[in-house]
């Protein structure tokens, strides 16, 4: 088994989300392009809710306060999908739908 080891801390600079997919800008120069199939909650968002967006601490993560999203960039490096259970999002989903922004 390989164990992903950093030398220094992968840190978000900039964030976009376009229709398609989750863009990050790292600290190195590196860019982070995922799917946001990944992140469903994301994926339902409008376009207001994805701009709404911070950097958490030092940029160790994103949160998206409106959609209660949050993702670690260290995940995001693992190719780390997001983890919520079904369940959890369907209830998420239908509270979304009976209270619409």
């Amino acid at each position: 088994m390989t164990t992903l080891t950093l030398e220094t801390e992968p840190i978000a600079v900039e964030v976009a989300v376009t229709e398609d997919d989750l863009d990050v800008r790292l600290s190195d120069g590196r860019r982070i392009l995922v799917p946001l199939a990944w992140y469903p909650r994301l994926l339902e968002a409008s376009k207001k809710e994805r701009r709404n967006c911070q950097l958490l601490g030092n940029g160790y993560a994103i949160e998206w306060p409106d959609i209660d999203e949050h993702i670690g960039i260290e995940g995001l490096l693992a190719g780390r999908h997001g983890g919520e259970s079904p369940k959890s999002y369907g209830r998420w989903l239908a509270s979304r739908r009976a209270h619409p922004q």
